[in-house]
């Protein structure tokens, strides 16, 4: 249950980062290439191509991460034993 939760956080925030990465490095391109903005084009490029494939990129990205993180926690995790009461 807890890697399935984290996998999905990891998944949220990762297309949230992603898109967000996405648009900059979008407009980036727009920038460097001098891409035309007739009629809108250059904002339709970012927004319908590189938003959704860094959408797509860190939401994958992100789920994976949060969900090796959860699972490696999972196997390494140590607990300590209680401690133990002197009676003197």
């Amino acid at each position: 249950m807890k890697i399935t939760l984290l996998a999905m956080l990891g998944l949220f925030l990762g297309v949230i980062g992603g898109a967000a990465l996405g648009v900059g490095a979008g407009i980036a391109w727009v920038e460097i290439f001098k891409t035309s903005g007739f009629e809108g084009y250059s904002g339709m490029l970012v927004f319908f191509t590189f938003m959704p494939l860094g959408a797509a990129i860190g939401g994958l990205g992100g789920a994976l991460l949060f969900a090796v993180i959860a699972m490696r926690d999972a196997q390494i995790a140590v607990e300590r034993a209680p401690a133990q009461r002197r009676n003197s």
